[in-house]
């Protein structure tokens, strides 16, 4: 992974003493609130409804067993003893005292963290798929070019105080599994026939109260224009994005407004005055960063652990956790593990002091001390030797990270919602509760299949529901929680929105009503024909009709 040089050590470093002494004169005083708060937000600190909330970039979602070491000590003794994994692969604390923030700051520079540009209106922490450099399906492992996209937007003096917030993210995988084409600026990394690299560059991208798909701006661009092309984007947008009206500033409203077309052009203008200067990136560059990526060192193993096999045939439950919570690795001999931070005991994302470090053991164990984060609010143990699954299940077993339910409806997306977020108008937490004691059934669980159920408790989509097979967004109807559910929405490479399925639910009926869209599902599907597939042949109208009844 990515190691700091002099500079980054000093702008982190610096970044926490000049936050330091603004917090120092606004506990005194000396400081306003209304000239406190930019500050705070360009180092990760928001005012939530009942405390400060303190979130962490972790950059394409990579961590060092140190990294999660720091993080578990920062809950521990500067938080409620947990802390919350998000959709853009970051990390929450939801009660920070504000005296206690610089002493956060400085446990997280000290082993290369910070929580700089995760809020504001910049451009934010640039994530990527989760399985980047270990996955069987993929052609170019995109880290290293999300770390020079990173390098670039740190701090960049022209889109500090862009129109709205912007988010970046990268895929080198036949498989979509970075949300590409709902972010501001999606890339696929690809391979042409002559076997060069290049990336399809999508724009437009993003959820909140204006749902879009990205749009192709580009097919198949050098990495070298990688960076000068990203400016000539950002140039067009910060020149004309809505600034008067933050609900229509996003680049999404700006590219739907132009036409890609036209926006393509304006964008082509720009790049053109600046593709051959100093931002063109040298090949050289690619390969330092490259060369911080480079894969452990494996052990020649046999394709399939003899243990293993064992270890599954005698154990049912460990089977049942393996075939849901694991995934082939690229090199043979080795597994990807899932970690579910999805249990009954606590709300989804949430990990505890205990859990956190224990997951750090693990790591350094079994997985050469490499923890990864992901967009679905899980953890991944990247390179587990077969031969030790069985051992690494046990442990993660006894700390309650072991439920088997990757890629099904207990493994929902939620945000905060109204037991945390100022901006929420329902809660999200509960219901996510309510659902998953319906589903609790394993048998159930998995003969649903592949659901993917997202959920927020507003209409700024931290959950992600218009992407959700199952989408749930929280209203207020008149001082109520009330809750509408959408179908057929997806993130993955077939992205699309999901339509409303009909009027807002009561927060005591929404479990039962998800349960009733299943329940047709199951009962109407053709052989293994999964959810969404299911849904995209029968349409919406006789889900309505499951859920609601005739009218």
């Amino acid at each position: 992974m990515y190691v700091y040089n002099a500079l980054d050590t000093g702008l982190v470093q610096e970044r926490v003493n000049q936050f330091r002494d603004q917090v120092t004169r606004r506990l005194a005083g000396d400081l306003s609130e209304d000239d406190f708060r930019p500050l705070r937000l360009m180092n990760g600190l928001y005012m939530q409804r009942h405390a400060y909330m303190l979130r962490v970039a972790i950059p394409y979602g990579l961590l060092n067993t140190a990294q999660v070491r720091a993080l578990a000590h920062i809950a521990r003794h500067y938080d409620r003893d947990y802390a919350h994994f998000t959709t853009r692969q970051n990390l929450q604390y939801n009660w920070p005292s504000l005296k206690d923030v610089p002493d956060i700051l400085q446990v997280l520079a000290d082993v290369e963290m910070h929580a700089i540009q995760t809020s504001g209106n910049c451009i934010r922490n640039i994530s990527a798929d989760h399985l980047a450099g270990i996955a069987s399906d993929e052609i170019v492992d995109p880290r290293p070019y999300a770390e020079i996209m990173r390098q670039w937007s740190s701090f960049h003096p022209e889109f500090s105080y862009l129109p709205r917030k912007f988010k970046i993210a990268f895929t080198g995988a036949t498989h979509d599994r970075a949300a590409v084409a709902i972010h501001d600026i999606g890339y696929r990394m690809l391979r042409n026939e002559k076997g060069e690299v290049g990336l399809q560059v999508l724009v437009g991208g993003g959820l909140g109260r204006t749902p879009i798909i990205g749009e192709v701006i580009h097919e198949f661009l050098d990495p070298q224009d990688m960076v000068s092309h990203a400016e000539a984007i950002l140039r067009v947008y910060n020149l004309h994005g809505d600034r008067d009206n933050k609900y229509k500033a996003r680049i999404k409203i700006l590219v739907k407004r132009l036409g890609i077309e036209e926006f393509r052009r304006q964008v082509e203008a720009e790049w053109s005055h600046i593709k051959d200067g100093a931002l063109k990136i040298p090949r050289a560059e690619f390969d330092r960063i490259s060369s911080m990526f480079q894969p452990p060192a494996y052990v020649k193993r046999p394709a399939r652990s003899v243990a293993l096999s064992a270890a599954l045939a005698s154990d049912t439950k460990f089977a049942r956790w393996y075939e849901q919570n694991t995934a082939d690795h690229k090199i043979g001999g080795y597994q990807i593990v899932y970690i579910s931070l999805k249990s009954r005991f606590r709300p989804p994302g949430d990990a505890t002091a205990d859990q956190i470090d224990a997951i750090a053991d693990i790591a350094e164990k079994y997985s050469f001390g490499e923890i990864r984060t992901t967009h679905e609010q899980n953890l991944v143990l990247g390179d587990v030797a077969q031969d030790d699954v069985y051992e690494v299940w046990k442990r993660l077993d006894a700390f309650d990270l072991a439920t088997p339910n990757i890629g099904t409806i207990t493994d929902l997306i939620c945000c905060p919602g109204l037991d945390f977020c100022a901006l929420a108008n329902a809660g999200s937490i509960g219901v996510a509760a309510e659902i998953t004691d319906v589903f609790e059934d394993y048998d159930r669980i998995h003969e649903l299949g592949a659901v993917k159920l997202k959920m927020s408790g507003c209409i700024n989509a931290c959950g992600h529901h218009h992407v959700g097979h199952i989408g749930i967004l929280g209203i207020d109807k008149n001082g109520e929680e009330y809750y509408q559910v959408m179908l057929g929405g997806s993130a993955a490479d077939d992205a699309s929105l999901g339509k409303w399925l009909g009027p807002a639910i009561p927060k005591d009926q929404i479990a039962g009503a998800v349960e009733k869209v299943l329940d047709f599902y199951v009962q109407n599907r053709i052989g293994g024909e999964e959810f969404l597939a299911a849904y995209r042949r029968l349409g919406r109208e006789p889900f309505k009709e499951a859920v609601y009844g005739t009218h």
